[in-house]
């Protein structure tokens, strides 16, 4: 399952259970539109870090990356990614 379907899956099942998947773009604002508020994106952040095992430092804590789908998985893509040794 790609990243996207994993995340769609997700905030569907958490927060809009009456939206379908394919109902629900990769570009619509979750934070604007009131799907996920400060409680929830918090939830959310707490399910990408255990989902992806990625570390949402203090810095990454900008809404943000978590207001779409495109965003959310665009923030995985960098968080996964091993920091180079100098």
């Amino acid at each position: 399952m790609k990243n996207e379907d994993t995340i769609k899956s997700f905030l569907i099942q958490e927060f809009i259970p009456d939206v379908r998947a394919s109902e629900l773009a990769t570009d619509y604002d979750l934070l604007a539109n009131g799907v996920v508020d400060s409680l929830g994106l918090l939830k959310l952040i707490a399910w990408i870090e255990t989902e992806f095992d990625v570390a949402v430092d203090d810095a990454a804590l900008d809404p943000d990356n978590f207001r779409t789908i495109d965003a959310i998985e665009a923030f995985v893509a960098r968080a996964s990614v091993p920091a180079q040794a100098s």
